[in-house]
């Protein structure tokens, strides 16, 4: 079996520059800890015009589960977690934001655990979390030992819930090339992922449910309707710039092997 000395030495380096860089976003932005809109994740509807309603919408009942939010951030959805009754971890490589989201959690009368460490490597047990609910994390990571990492802190049966930027559309992904320009808040490493991407990422699980939400421009107009309205017409969907999913590990699993 070849080394993976290089890569591991690859991963280090990307996840210091991720890590330095959502500190600095941490310190230097002011944040607003409380969420005004907290109720809308707390039973939305199947039929929501957004994608992390819709994800709200596939967690379902988890009252004593345990949840870890994957790359928890700043701590919105630890926080709507935990107000779901949830048993929620929180991960992310950053101390600041870690701090943050403590912080955010107390406002909100809530509690949960966090952990400083990488999505890379979680730092839990095998099989020991019931729901895995990352929000626009994997186009951070490495797809491969990602999906490895969830399938191992998954216990059987478990459910993961992810929500990414896409670009099927070979068009849109050549108008991205030709424009490279990116907001400073944007990592050099990040970028928008293919549904056949996600489908690779997920191969080993259950494809469960997903949507695809909101086209070029008319979401910055906010009009989220006709939106969902086009992507709902035959041959729509690839234009799309959010996928919404969930995925099941199977109630009997053999291990993940390189």
């Amino acid at each position: 079996m070849p080394s993976r000395e290089p890569a591991t030495a690859d991963i280090h380096r990307w996840e210091a520059v991720e890590a330095q860089r959502s500190s600095a976003d941490a310190l230097h932005r002011h944040v607003d800890l409380y969420i005004r809109d907290l109720p809308r994740y707390l039973n939305p509807p199947e039929d929501t015009l957004y994608p992390l309603e819709y994800c709200y919408w596939l967690l379902g009942d988890v009252r004593g589960k345990r949840v870890l939010d994957y790359g928890c951030g700043a701590g919105e959805n630890t926080t709507a977690l935990a107000a779901r009754g949830a048993d929620v971890t929180g991960l992310d490589l950053s101390h600041d934001l870690i701090k943050l989201a403590d912080e955010r959690l107390g406002l909100h009368g809530q509690e949960a655990e966090f952990v400083v460490g990488s999505c890379h490597d979680i730092p839990l047990a095998d099989e020991s979390v019931d729901v895995v609910f990352g929000m626009a994390i994997l186009h951070h990571l490495d797809l491969e030992l990602a999906a490895r990492e969830v399938w191992r802190v998954l216990k059987p049966g478990g459910l993961a819930i992810f929500s990414e930027p896409t670009r099927d559309s070979a068009t849109l992904r050549f108008v991205r090339r030709l424009i490279p320009w990116q907001p400073q808040d944007v990592s050099p490493f990040e970028r928008p992922l293919t549904t056949a991407e996600l489908r690779r990422f997920a191969r080993r699980f259950a494809w469960e449910r997903h949507r695809h939400f909101l086209l070029p421009g008319l979401n910055h107009l906010g009009w989220y309707r006709l939106s969902d309205r086009l992507l709902r017409m035959p041959g729509m969907t690839h234009l799309a710039v959010v996928c919404a999913f969930g995925i099941r590990k199977p109630t009997s699993t053999s291990p993940i092997t390189s």
